[in-house]
């Protein structure tokens, strides 16, 4: 199987260990930062969303317009455009694009947040909107006449896209590990992502999402997001990451940010659950930084050397996953470093690996 990689841009130098350089959108930086992942061997970056950041399509375009072949994740949530409108907003961009455009259905898994954007339904009927809109989404890219639609949430007389993607389809990510969630992924993704758990949790997870897509007679790949903390020494990279955990409490502390508050997403719990077992649950997995600021999004590690790492990343690729988000720290830096050695080092086992057992065959 091919493997995947995608990486982040965000709209300033920022993250758990360095406090934002600029307010807004820091357009230097989102160029550097699409230009490395460019260079160095990434398939595809995620531009983030949140409901009091940049739009994301917007910073999508830009990262395509600097580039040459980086594809794009869009983080998008559904509720705030009309699915007919979104469907055509994202083919026109693959057009212009010829190809590069993916989405991530973030269904939004804070309260307080979605009500920022004036959304007040509940998490159950957030996931059953997000079902009926990725399916209107998906009928307005392929439909050859126009449709008519009632649902729960939408209604349309007549509805077509005159524009179709560039691709046969948009890739359409998903995540999210309630029930709700599961049920959704297996009926409209095409790659399932979660954050990086330990193996177990993993197997698990697959095991859901394959049941749930095998209900609908459809197939899902799986995508992995961890935090990879390199060093050309073991004890030196363990020794980084303790140092990225204590910088991040000192960030924390003078953003008059206290205790980390449980989570209200599942997905966040789950990191908590690992980070419950120890900092280091299991072979290379770290869960300090989860563990220091409440699991907030992709928060675990794996630590190590750049071999030591990718053999890590092939005991998840065994348990299915063909895709790996992977974002540092030292968000430039980190992202050059893991296309320099990390990915290689990753792709070149994986073919390893599989020539062996079509050798043996």
């Amino acid at each position: 199987m091919s493997v995947e990689f995608i990486g982040y841009v965000g709209t300033s130098y920022a993250s758990e260990t360095h406090p934002a350089r600029s307010k807004g959108i820091d357009r230097d930086h989102v160029r550097a930062a699409a230009q490395a992942h460019d260079r160095y061997g990434f398939d595809r970056v995620l531009v983030a969303f949140h409901s009091t950041s940049p739009d994301s399509t917007q910073v999508a375009n830009y990262i395509t317009a600097v580039t040459d072949r980086v594809n794009v994740m869009i983080a998008h949530r559904p509720g705030f455009a009309a699915p007919t409108v979104a469907a055509r907003t994202f083919a026109t961009f693959d057009q212009f694009s010829q190809g590069r455009v993916g989405i991530h259905i973030i269904t939004g898994g804070s309260d307080p947040e979605q009500r920022q954007d004036g959304d007040f339904l509940n998490k159950a009927e957030r996931y059953a909107r997000s079902d009926e809109y990725v399916g209107l989404l998906k009928r307005m890219w392929t439909e050859e006449k126009p449709f008519n639609h009632e649902g729960q949430f939408y209604k349309a007389e007549n509805a077509f896209s005159d524009v179709k993607p560039w691709q046969a389809q948009i890739p359409v990510y998903f995540g999210g590990s309630s029930d709700e969630a599961i049920d959704v992924a297996g009926r409209r993704a095409d790659i399932y992502a979660l954050w990086g758990e330990t193996r177990d949790q993993v197997r698990e997870t697959v095991a859901r999402v394959r049941a749930s897509a095998a209900r609908y007679g459809r197939d899902v790949r799986f995508s992995l997001s961890f935090r990879p903390i390199l060093a050309d020494t073991e004890e030196k990279a363990w020794a980084r990451a303790e140092a990225i955990v204590a910088r991040t409490k000192e960030v924390r502390a003078a953003a008059g940010l206290g205790a980390p508050v449980t989570p209200a997403n599942v997905g966040s719990q789950r990191l908590l659950e690992a980070a419950a077992k120890g900092l280091r649950p299991e072979g290379r997995l770290f869960t300090g930084v989860a563990a220091a600021t409440g699991a907030r999004g992709n928060s675990t590690a794996l630590v190590g050397t750049p071999e030591q790492v990718a053999l890590a990343l092939l005991d998840y690729y065994d348990l299915g996953v063909t895709t790996f988000l992977i974002r540092g720290f030292d968000v430039i830096e980190d992202a050059i470093q893991y296309g320099q050695e990390l990915i290689p080092a990753t792709k070149r086992l994986i073919a390893e690996r599989e020539a062996a057992a079509t050798a043996a065959e």
